[in-house]
């Protein structure tokens, strides 16, 4: 069967809540085969559990047939720590949703450039990092960026920024290197829709459009943290307030969107919001 975006496979590097949704979306709504690989097989473990505990949760409340359910979750398969990168060999995209490292990301992109086929799209969940850098590093060494090898290589890497939690958020950022081609553009944002999910298009820039939105809403607060959140809110109808939303954001090299110095003391006191349970709130699970 024909599929508009073409990819007929995904593989997803990273099995944490990000990845775990994004291979989710991807079997249950584009409906296609999803390889998910994790160097941690805990991790994995962790993920697959954390999708039956989803989709159970929709059939219980009449969303999914039982069915519908199955069918999504024969359509992940694990790649095993010994077959790694390699075994993403015969995805048509490839998405990496590993944590906000940018020489991480750039180890991970040099080894899909020389693993995975010259033709296979290169996405990265980022939420902040430079799209352009990461493409970078999807040049082989030693080939000239300017060359046509060089520039087919980076063209075909791109932001796709999914948003938390997957399956529950509707909005992906679509975001292009100057080296992303337009092909690549589309076919990442035809694949975004076929996973259920509406588009926005960004520059690469520091926050891309939402980061670059909240940060201002967290750094010039003039109230208290109750009071900041229920006047989003309230008074523009935010589901959630930007400071419930603090606990993942990361700093820029652009001295608009810097954090405040309260932010930075909290980093400083490892104080990560949700992620360990404290942050501009306290949090009990």
């Amino acid at each position: 069967m024909s599929i508009a975006h073409g990819i007929r496979a995904v593989g997803v590097l990273g099995a944490g809540q990000m990845g775990t949704g994004i291979a989710l979306v991807s079997a249950l709504r584009a409906k296609i085969p999803v390889l998910l690989h994790d160097r941690s097989a805990e991790q994995v473990k962790k993920g697959l559990s954390l999708v039956d505990k989803l989709l159970a949760k929709d059939v219980s409340k009449g969303r999914l047939t039982n069915e519908q359910a199955n069918e999504a979750k024969d359509r992940i398969s694990v790649i095993g720590p010994e077959t790694g990168i390699k075994g993403f060999r015969d995805v048509d995209m490839v998405i990496e949703a590993v944590s906000e490292n940018l020489s991480l990301k750039q180890s991970i992109f040099s080894s899909f450039a020389a693993e995975l086929r010259p033709e296979t799209i290169l996405a990265t969940n980022t939420s902040s990092i430079s799209i352009t850098k990461i493409a970078a590093s999807a040049i082989p060494n030693g080939v000239n960026p300017a060359s046509d090898e060089g520039k087919k290589s980076a063209s075909r890497v791109v932001g796709l920024h999914f948003f938390n939690p997957v399956p529950v958020m509707k909005l992906v950022e679509l975001i292009s290197a100057l080296q992303t081609s337009e092909e690549t553009l589309e076919r990442a944002r035809a694949f975004a829709i076929a996973s259920g999910k509406e588009v926005t298009v960004s520059k690469d820039v520091p926050g891309f459009v939402s980061n670059a939105l909240l940060i201002p809403f967290i750094n010039e607060g003039t109230a208290t943290r109750e009071d900041i959140d229920t006047t989003l809110k309230l008074g523009m109808n935010h589901p959630m307030g930007p400071l419930q939303l603090a606990n993942s954001i990361r700093g820029t090299r652009d001295s608009k969107y810097r954090p405040s110095i309260l932010l930075e003391r909290m980093v400083d006191a490892q104080w990560y919001g949700r992620k360990n349970g404290k942050g501009f709130y306290e949090y009990k699970d």
